[in-house]
């Protein structure tokens, strides 16, 4: 299995907007092989970012989501709000939980 988990950064003001675009994301993810879990979260305490945790059958299938109908127009929505470059989640390897 395969789990990805990031923060990313929204600039001032568009954090919401950014989550309701990782939660249309989430839709779409609910329906791509491999994918056990996309969720989207935020910090109380960090208002301008935004957290995806995923959780794939393989990084495989992961790299494949970006093929999912919808995905790329997702992706050129959310480039704009950015506050600089998105960097890499932390790749992390599971060692167990309930669900798994």
């Amino acid at each position: 299995m395969y789990l990805l988990h990031g923060k990313l950064n929204a600039k001032a003001g568009h954090a919401e907007e950014l989550a309701n675009i990782l939660l249309e994301a989430s839709q779409l993810m609910s329906t791509a092989k491999g994918c056990k879990v996309y969720a989207v979260g935020k910090d109380a305490n960090d208002l301008n970012a935004v957290y995806v945790t995923e959780i794939w059958d393989s990084k495989e299938d992961h790299d494949n989501s970006l093929n999912v109908n919808g995905v790329r127009e997702l992706i050129g929505r959310a480039m704009p709000i950015f506050d600089g470059q998105p960097s890499k989640g932390q790749e992390l390897e599971i060692l167990g939980g309930a669900g798994l």
